[in-house]
């Protein structure tokens, strides 16, 4: 069987990869404002952690309490930038003028939204190790017994699981050319607020416990730290990657069959348009 139509989509795939970095290297300016927005974000949380004997006026275990918000700041920001950029495929479309050129393409629907995917994940890890090196300059960090390696199967897993949920989230986009883009962030606040992002989840409403069990990204945060805090060895660690795998496999073709549909009614209504 020729592999040629498997080559081919690869490329084109490596191809929207490749223009999402030239459009960095061409809003570089934006880029460095983003990233120093970022670590001044992630820095002003972790350094509750070191206030926290100050404002309570109790004695805390400052360093474990400041990895903890160092985890949960770092592992949110790798995922909602992830998130963004996968739910924002449209989005990006508009504000370069190109969408009808793109979705009328002759190019596998699934061949754009993975090359779209492969540059949010490349791009959030990036992003995070450099807010890594520099937090570590901050704080005193001790990941003598972290175990790295289960860490970051951990998160490849929750990229995966999230990816899908980001593809379902970019039809709002599509369908509702004017608002669209701003009902995503909803849905990563709520990832925010239930996931226990900087607070375990003990603390919340019932209701709002159980919508945080359904939570891909609640998976994500126990898992990184169980491995980094704890140093879970990785096969106590498949609680969380097993699920967190499983999901991804299943959203993920769901989204994209959901996205598909949704764009042959923006066609066919006439919301396929470059404003917004």
């Amino acid at each position: 069987m020729s592999t040629q139509p498997l080559r081919t989509e690869l490329i084109q795939s490596y191809a929207f990869v490749a223009r999402n970095f030239s459009l960095m290297r061409r809003y570089w300016a934006w880029e460095v404002v983003w990233v120093a927005y970022s670590i001044a974000t992630s820095m002003s949380v972790t350094f509750i952690a070191a206030g926290s004997s100050e404002i309570t006026g109790q004695q805390i275990d400052v360093k474990h309490f400041t990895l903890y918000l160092l985890i949960g700041t770092i592992v949110w920001r790798f995922l909602s930038i992830m998130f963004t950029f996968v739910s924002e495929v449209i989005q990006i479309e508009r504000w370069e003028g190109t969408i009808e050129y793109t979705l009328m393409a002759p190019v596998s629907r699934w061949v754009h939204l993975i090359g779209q995917t492969l540059f949010a994940i490349l791009y959030s890890l990036f992003l995070t190790l450099i807010m890594g090196v520099v937090m570590t300059l901050f704080f005193e960090l001790d990941l003598s017994n972290s175990n790295l390696f289960g860490a970051l199967l951990v998160l490849l897993s929750g990229s995966v699981s999230l990816i899908g949920i980001g593809i379902f989230a970019s039809i709002l986009p599509l369908l509702y050319p004017e608002r669209g883009a701003q009902m995503t962030h909803i849905i990563q606040a709520s990832f925010l607020l239930v996931s226990g992002v900087y607070y375990p989840i003990s603390v919340l409403p019932q209701w709002m416990q159980t919508l945080a069990q359904i939570s891909p990204v609640t998976y994500v945060l126990d898992g990184m730290r169980a491995a980094v805090m704890d140093g879970a060895p990785t096969t106590e660690l498949m609680p969380y990657i097993v699920p967190l795998f499983i999901f991804g496999v299943i959203a993920t073709p769901l989204g994209i069959w959901g996205f598909k549909e949704a764009e042959m009614y923006a066609k066919r209504t006439g919301r396929l348009k470059r404003v917004g």
